[in-house]
């Protein structure tokens, strides 16, 4: 039998590079700016003055990007199209006070950040990587992509009930990562072997922002290679569909602004000056208008124009657990993206932002899903609903379905991918 139809896989295939090139936020927003860079956009910093010229641009803060491309002849009360997405993925984070073991095993204490699957963190070869910063008030990114710790699952020999009763798992006890052997642990040294990683001098750092990954490859999976397993495909697949989507509108004459927003700490809340729920958008977007010699009207004119698309992955249909799904929405991979509905308001979703996302796609040539929860399973949510109150602006939320989201390794269709990102094309162009 002949292996099925596919898309072009070049944009899977920069997708896959991106994510294990992107192991924190921090990373994913330096990669994404090299990209932006590449295309011709400039960085702006948010303690310079603004002055309204074309072209594309972005700001960094921490774990977030704003970037977006002003069309020659913009006037100041030009509406937006915006992509919103997150860097942020659930994992174990760093504590303060990292050095910590027992019973001659030298281990690191870490938190559990977001709400990750726990048991997929376990016996995984996992590095460390986030943000080092120094003395002097820089900061440095660090990266040990290598097998460095491990969360070791206790022999079923100590635990014959797991079989019976399932895995249960403490948060403080039992999910504490070795990395070497010794009885005397010694505060500083992870902190003293991170400088040495890097280069840096005996006590040059004084604060730090890490977090431990799975150093295994993204791959493709499956007999015809249909699937994509990987890392952090919440949400960096749709971060990576963005900056390829923004990229490729950036030039020539549009009737709208676009505009990238990822966001860091969707996973916790968003409240954060790097959140969607903080004042980073709105800043950003006001200031634009003003400095192309807008008012508070043209502000208000431009914002009420505005679209934005909350992209962020959703739930495929589970083949082995099908009746937690609505029984008349079961989103399948290589589908196409899907647009995600919640009257409860856990998604932003009307169906006036229907109709903007329907004609995008329509647009595009590319097919697109629906999905609502069961009625009887709590619904998850998004920066959607958040950006739509903080800023008054009408949101979509859509995205990608995958499996085994949260987990340390996530599952996706391969074409998908590809699907969304010219869905968003589409929608910058209007």
């Amino acid at each position: 039998m002949s292996a099925p139809h596919r898309l072009d896989r070049g944009h899977t295939d920069d997708l896959m590079s991106f994510l294990a090139a992107s192991p924190t936020p921090y990373h994913a927003v330096a990669n994404a700016a090299e990209r932006l860079e590449k295309a011709g956009f400039r960085q702006v910093s948010e303690t310079d003055a603004w002055e309204g010229s074309s072209g594309g641009k972005y700001v960094l803060r921490g774990g977030a990007i704003i970037a977006w491309y002003v069309p020659e002849g913009a006037a100041p009360h030009t509406p937006y199209r915006i992509i919103g997405a997150h860097t942020d993925s659930p994992n174990l984070r760093v504590k303060p006070l990292p050095d910590s073991g027992a019973h001659g095993w030298r281990q690191v204490a870490v938190e559990i950040y977001g709400g990750p699957l726990m048991n997929s963190w376990l016996d995984r070869d996992l590095g460390l990587a986030g943000r080092l910063t120094l003395r002097d008030g820089s900061t440095r990114l660090v990266n040990v992509d290598r097998p460095l710790l491990r969360v070791p699952q206790l022999a079923i020999h100590l635990d014959r009930a797991v079989s019976s009763d399932g895995l249960k798992l403490d948060k403080q006890r039992h999910l504490q990562p070795i990395w070497g052997l010794g009885d005397d642990v010694r505060d500083g040294d992870l902190i003293a072997f991170l400088e040495e990683e890097l280069g840096l001098g005996a006590g040059e750092v004084t604060g730090w922002d890490l977090m431990t990954h799975s150093v295994e490859a993204p791959a493709y999976l499956g007999r015809d290679k249909e699937l994509l397993a990987g890392p952090r495909m919440d949400n960096l697949l749709s971060v990576h569909a963005g900056v390829a989507a923004l990229t490729a509108v950036s030039s020539g004459d549009l009737p709208y602004i676009p505009v990238l927003a990822a966001f860091d700490h969707e996973e916790n809340g968003s409240q954060s000056d790097t959140g969607a729920d903080g004042p980073l958008l709105g800043g950003v977007l006001e200031r634009s208008v003003f400095a192309r010699g807008g008012s508070y009207e043209d502000r208000a004119r431009a914002f009420a124009g505005t679209v934005c698309l909350s992209s962020d992955t959703g739930h495929a249909v589970h083949p082995n657990y099908a009746e937690r799904h609505d029984p008349t929405h079961h989103p399948r991979v290589n589908g196409g993206p899907i647009l995600k509905v919640n009257v409860n308001n856990r998604y932003a979703t009307d169906g006036s932002g229907r109709a903007v996302w329907a004609a995008a796609c329509e647009k595009a040539g590319v097919p697109f899903q629906s999905f609502v929860s069961n009625n009887s399973m709590p619904c998850g949510t998004t920066i959607g609903p958040i950006t739509a109150a903080r800023h008054g602006i009408k949101t979509v939320d859509i995205g990608v379905a995958i499996l085994s989201m949260h987990s340390v390794r996530e599952l996706c269709g391969a074409d998908d991918p590809h699907l969304l990102a010219n869905a968003l094309v589409a929608f910058l162009e209007g």
